[in-house]
């Protein structure tokens, strides 16, 4: 009976407790680099040194950079290159689910406003998915403009990642903000319509391997999915055809999968010959 009772709860929360695991796991490793002098992950996410040899650059902060004008170190280009090659692969968005701290105030958020009910207010409070790329375009002249990375200076993933090594200051306040502003104001706003750190991974991620696939047949339209999806945009399938979710707003979270109890839902191997005849 007990075996059974966790085998469930592992298959409705296996992907949330990985996720968990790899966002913790990977603070850790940096604190444990920046304070105990760990040899396997040391700097912040926007450059780091995997063991001492391999350098890890934000591409979008890169971006920022050189949009200043500023000439770039050779490591900063090799590691935005390695991380754009990895998100490109495995999925651009797989950083906002699996990496990036912010994600799990967020989550918290989007917890409570369900438990509470407070999911009516969406309809009150609307606002285009589309601003992050609008952001990111900002950021882009700014740092053209000011001569600095622009969303760097206040970008809440940075200062989450580095107040959480070094101590959190003002970025108590920023962390306060945001899970208001999605508990009270817009389901899922920061990731899902204005971060846009989560706009360039979505470019980034759009020709990726790992999909979510739908399998129609299984399906009984619960729609479970589309309530627990921070990209409900993406599951355009549903209730429609079989299909692999194409769109790189995907963030590979696995809440989708989890919550299906049709097993119409499931990660998958991106399908090139039919996707590129479905594209066609």
């Amino acid at each position: 009976m007990k075996g059974s009772i966790l085998s469930r709860l592992w298959k409705k929360y296996r992907f949330l407790i990985l996720r968990r695991l790899s966002q913790i796991t990977i603070m850790l490793l940096y604190i444990g680099g920046n304070y105990f002098g760990w040899k396997i992950l040391q700097g912040n996410l926007s450059s780091s040194l995997l063991f001492q040899k391999i350098p890890l650059s934000d591409p979008y902060a890169v971006l920022q950079i050189f949009a200043t004008g500023s000439i770039l170190a050779m490591d900063a280009i090799i590691g935005a290159i390695i991380i754009t090659l990895f998100y490109g692969i495995i999925g651009g968005r797989a950083f906002c689910s699996w990496v990036c701290p912010v994600n799990m105030i967020t989550d918290a958020a989007n917890y409570l406003r369900r438990a509470w009910g407070l999911d009516r207010l969406e309809k009150k409070w609307w606002a285009s998915r589309n601003i992050r790329y609008w952001v990111m375009g900002l950021s882009f002249i700014l740092s053209f403009l000011l001569g600095t990375a622009a969303f760097e200076m206040v970008s809440p993933v940075s200062i989450t990642h580095r107040g959480l090594i070094f101590g959190m200051g003002f970025g108590w306040a920023m962390i306060v903000t945001i899970f208001l502003f999605d508990l009270f104001i817009l389901k899922n706003g920061w990731c899902g319509h204005i971060c846009p750190l989560g706009g360039f991974y979505s470019i980034v991620g759009r020709y990726n391997i790992f999909r979510v696939e739908h399998n129609a047949p299984n399906c009984t339209l619960c729609m479970k999915c589309k309530e627990v999806c921070p990209e409900k945009e993406v599951l355009y399938m549903i209730g429609k055809r079989s299909e692999q979710v194409k769109m790189g707003e995907c963030t590979l979270c696995g809440r989708c999968v989890e919550v299906c109890d049709d097993d119409a839902l499931y990660f998958s191997i991106r399908d090139f010959i039919k996707g590129e005849k479905n594209e066609a």
